[in-house]
């Protein structure tokens, strides 16, 4: 029982289910009609790739999350579970992920999934020890989850998809800068360079994080301009964004940890209410 719960916590689930259920709204707004057992479907097929990514994650950080109160205690860098079953749990999550997704929808929802997979794992793991440039490379598969689902909707990679992806894309800089900002310490401890500037915590990051949501408030109108929704979402993603806006004006005048806590839990809150709006509006 303790090693399945090891192997749970490999997951990390809720980080996966949120990712998941981003790929069961694109779904839903896709498909020509309700269908909640499909959605459920691709919820699941992407909780196991998510779930697999986020162990090939830590297994490349099993010796940085040792040096991380936050992560000192997960299940590879305690011992609990070795490299080599963190190795097969990958492949079995990714295969039985990508089987369901390539199976009961079509081959491209797999691919874009495979894609995520190895950009979150391969290339945006090893560069958080590099460059504040990874921030940008996992906002992509951040951003993928809703495209993934509308291809699994409609078998197309089309406008409406790329629209859904520029809305979660944008959304990731804003989000990952203020976990990056109030968890600087631990990062630190494992060379982590998270943040945009050289000097961190201070008012240019601030400026960016403004900067990049103020950008997310005419690109969440999108899906209304396509009439992929109505106007009602149209309304509450501005009073969101507006909303969301103005925490950033306050990490702006203070550059403190409390405002970009405000903004981590924010940005948690901001993404499925306008997600659900989406939905909501549609039906």
């Amino acid at each position: 029982m303790y090693k399945a719960r090891a192997f749970f916590q490999l997951l990390k689930f809720r980080l996966a289910l949120t990712v998941a259920f981003s790929s069961a709204i694109g779904y839903l707004l896709g498909a020509r009609e309700l269908d909640l057992g499909r959605a459920l479907l691709v919820l699941v097929g992407g909780l196991l790739v998510t779930g697999s990514a986020n162990t090939i994650n830590q297994i490349f950080e099993k010796d940085l999350d040792k040096l991380m109160k936050r992560t000192a205690k997960r299940p590879i860098p305690t011992g609990v579970i070795s490299v080599k079953e963190g190795w097969v749990f990958v492949f079995v999550t990714g295969f039985l992920g990508l089987g369901i997704l390539a199976y009961l929808f079509n081959p491209l929802t797999a691919a874009l999934s495979l894609l995520s997979l190895i950009l979150y794992g391969f290339i945006y793991t090893p560069l958080k020890t590099i460059s504040p440039v990874c921030v940008a490379v996992g906002a992509i598969p951040g951003g993928m989850p809703p495209m993934i689902g509308w291809v699994a909707a409609t078998g197309v990679l089309g406008v409406e998809a790329w629209i859904l992806f520029g809305i979660q894309f944008m959304w990731q800089f804003p989000h990952f800068w203020a976990i990056a900002w109030v968890l600087d310490d631990d990062y630190k401890k494992a060379g982590f360079k998270m943040l945009p500037t050289p000097g961190g915590k201070d008012l240019r990051t601030a400026i960016q994080i403004m900067t990049y949501t103020m950008v997310l408030i005419p690109l969440s109108l999108l899906p209304t301009v396509f009439h992929m929704t109505g106007t009602t979402y149209g309304i509450i993603a501005v009073v969101c964004g507006v909303l969301f806006l103005g925490q950033t004006f306050y990490l702006m005048r203070t550059c403190s940890k409390k405002a970009a806590m405000s903004i981590m839990f924010g940005s948690f809150l901001y993404l499925p209410i306008v997600q659900i709006a989406l939905v909501f509006d549609k039906l």
